[in-house]
């Protein structure tokens, strides 16, 4: 083989998944079968019984379920350093996670979007742009990446966690580390938990009505789940008003992936050079599978009982991708990214509830 046959080949970070696949890659080539796929099940198996001991956790002590997820997944990243988990927990962290995206679809419609208002939707979209800017530009502050600030900010206006796993999946781990996204991650879930309890009681002591507190609250928290729940601890009107803010922000999901998929190019940045031009500006397909749910949600009348299971179905499979990528995160790793890789979501979150604040007193 010549030196020339090996800069050939794609490059990897230097991962054992990456080596695997070159070995691999290499035996397909020079004709030697390659060898046998290590099973799914060790993986799937791990990650299934993390997920439900975070499950419990957050049952019966009321934190946020996809945070203990994370850390349930951290505390057995040893696990993830196994060969044979690899295969499945990649195929958690990425199937499970686009599926769970998908399902997501059935929480929202055109037309609780359309109930919001012109002029309550574009407050929320400049609240969004600032959370944006704010994940970006304290990015930039601190010596991160622009992708990280990508995935800070993004996290941020839309909803949290889910649009975290959603970015990621286009932004690719050859561009952002797994130890920069589950700090990320990490950090989206504390201020989300943190905003819940904080953002009702600030709201009262300002002496907001229903439709300020829900706008504020709906706009500025990052999880679904907390931002509908910080609004039903202010009131009844208040948590229905944010629930029509937060669906509106996450039926937003698709077109801000959209846009950062056009931006930042495909995935694997060494493949998208020999791409035919229709192939690199074409969506990611479960932002296209979230769009067709979307739109069938909004045109046929999906039993409430079943849209309450589909629920309960993405916040499950997006558990497992939670947990399955923080097992195959290195601890190592997180320490050596340090404070830096929180600011950009400190910063973002500030800019929300900043942004959304000012709209919800002058213009709600």
């Amino acid at each position: 083989m010549t030196p020339q046959d090996i800069s050939s080949y794609p490059a990897h970070a230097g991962d054992l998944f990456g080596e695997l696949h070159l070995s691999a890659t290499t035996l397909d080539t020079m004709g030697a079968p390659a060898a046998p796929r290590d099973p799914l099940w060790p993986g799937l198996a791990v990650c299934g019984t993390a997920s439900l001991a975070a499950a419990w956790l957050s049952e019966h002590y009321g934190f946020p379920i996809i945070l203990l997820g994370l850390l349930v997944g951290l505390a057995l990243s040893f696990l993830g350093h196994e060969p044979r988990m690899h295969r499945g927990l990649d195929y958690a962290a990425r199937t499970f996670l686009r599926v769970g995206i998908v399902v997501l679809g059935f929480q929202v419609t055109f037309a609780q979007i359309g109930a919001l208002g012109a002029v309550p939707f574009l407050a929320l979209l400049v609240v969004m742009a600032a959370a944006f800017a704010a994940g970006l530009g304290a990015a930039r502050l601190v010596g991160q990446s622009t992708h990280s600030g990508i995935l800070a900010g993004g996290a941020t206006a839309i909803c949290g966690a889910s649009a975290a796993l959603a970015l990621y999946g286009v932004i690719g781990k050859a561009r952002l580390s797994q130890a920069q996204f589950a700090l990320t991650l990490v950090g989206v879930s504390l201020a989300s938990a943190f905003a819940m309890s904080v953002y009702p009681v600030i709201a009262a002591e300002l002496g907001l009505n229903d439709r300020q507190a829900g706008f504020l609250i709906g706009a500025s928290i990052h999880d679904v789940a907390q931002a509908i729940g910080g609004g039903y601890a202010f009131s009844d009107a208040a948590g229905s008003h944010a629930t029509i803010v937060k669906l509106a922000r996450v039926a937003l999901l698709a077109p801000l992936v959209a846009l950062v998929s056009l931006a930042i190019g495909p995935g694997d940045p060494s493949g998208g050079d020999g791409q035919p031009m229709w192939r690199r500006l074409a969506l990611p397909w479960f932002i296209v599978a979230f769009l067709a749910v979307l739109s069938f949600n909004s045109l046929v009348a999906v039993p409430v009982a079943a849209t309450d299971a589909l629920l309960t179905l993405s916040k499950g499979l997006l558990l497992l991708a939670v947990t399955a990528t923080a097992m195959r995160s290195r601890l190592e790793l997180l320490l050596e990214v340090g404070w830096r890789a929180i600011v950009p979501t400190l910063a973002a979150t500030l800019a929300s509830f900043a942004a959304a604040l000012a709209f919800a007193l002058w213009l709600v």
